[in-house]
This record gives structure tokens, C-alpha cells and sequence, in this order.
């Protein structure tokens, strides 16, 4: 990776909405520290944000639906943003 790689910059990039520029700080942040918790549990956040995971059953409720697809909407604006 040609720039810095640093928490504070992977966590600019995601206030900015830039997710996938953070993800790969994070990632390139974990190779070199593979037991770092709290970059673990951001590459974890941000990989479901960039790849959500399809519901795993049926949803039942049409509320269910509702957060379902407001989750889905949310991220197609993020994604727009940058």
C-alpha cells in the first residue's frame, strides 16, 4: 500500500463514508498485527457493511422486511456518497 496506513487515516476514510478505502488500511493495519482486537473488529464490521450476508431465513414479519430493506437502502446511499 503506497500511503500511510494508520488507524486514525482508515477511521477518517470511514467517517467520510470511503469504506472500502478503509477496509483495505484496515486489512493491510491486521497483516501486520493480526492480534489486534480492535482492528479485527473493524475489518469484521466493515467487511458485513460492504458484503451484507443474505437474511438467513425467511423473514416473517413485514416489519422484519421493513429494517430488512431500510438496512439494504442505507447502504446503497452510503455507497452513493463516495
Amino acid at each position: 500500500m503506497d500511503r500511510m496506513t494508520t488507524k486514525t487515516l482508515a477511521e477518517i476514510y470511514l467517517q467520510q463514508g470511503h469504506l472500502q478505502e478503509a477496509y483495505e488500511i484496515f486489512k493491510a493495519l491486521a497483516e501486520k498485527d493480526p492480534h489486534d482486537q480492535e482492528i479485527q473488529s473493524r475489518l469484521k464490521e466493515l467487511r458485513e457493511k460492504l458484503h451484507p450476508p443474505p437474511y438467513p431465513q425467511p423473514l416473517q414479519s413485514i416489519e422484519e422486511k421493513v429494517r430488512y430493506l431500510e438496512r439494504w437502502l442505507a447502504n446503497i446511499r452510503n455507497r452513493r456518497k463516495g
